[in-house]
Parts: structure tokens; sequence; C-alpha cells
């Protein structure tokens, strides 16, 4: 019982933690700071301790573990949204500079 509550508060936890960091880079609209491989590889890693947690019959990890493979799934596209929109601002502020500095 002690050992099952203290996995699920440890759980409760990560989750939130992980999840603040989603909403905040969702929040920024920018990908400063983040790189695209911290969500690939925690895509690659939870969904290996899901079989995992899964195989050994542990319902605290396949619970926990299938919640970080989802906000794994959305950082990615958060991430890559972001870096989208950054681009399009960027072209868009290197045209309107090339068009300035042409002579007329």
């Amino acid at each position: 019982m002690l050992a099952d509550l203290t996995g699920w508060i440890s759980a409760l936890i990560l989750i939130l933690t992980i999840s603040r960091q989603v909403y905040k880079q969702w929040r920024s609209r920018s990908t400063a700071g983040v790189s695209s491989w911290l969500f690939i590889g925690q895509l690659a890693a939870s969904t290996g301790f899901v079989i995992y947690s899964f195989l050994v019959e542990n319902w605290v990890f396949v619970a926990t573990n299938a919640f970080m493979l989802l906000t794994a799934v959305v950082g990615q596209l958060i991430y890559l949204a972001n870096r989208r929109r950054e681009e399009k601002k960027q072209n868009l502020v290197s045209n309107t500079a090339q068009r300035n500095t042409e002579p007329a």
C-alpha cells in the first residue's frame, strides 16, 4: 500500500513537472532553449517504458509512462509548430529587409 502511494505521488509530481514545461513552451510560442531531441528521446523512452511496465504489470508506471508518451507527442507537435512560426517570421523579415535595400 505504501509502495503504491509513493509511486502514484511520484508519478503525479513528474506529470505536473513535464506538463508545466510543455505548457510553458506552448505559451511562449518559442523554441528557444528547447531541443527537438528532448521530445524525440522522451517519445522513444516512454514507449519502451510503457511496454516494460505492462510486461512487469506495474500499473503505476504504465499510467505514468503512457502520460509521458502523450506529453512527448504534444511537446514535439508544439515544438514543430513554433519552429515553423519562427521560420515564417524570419523569412518575412528577410524579404522585407531585402525589398527595402533594393534600388528603385
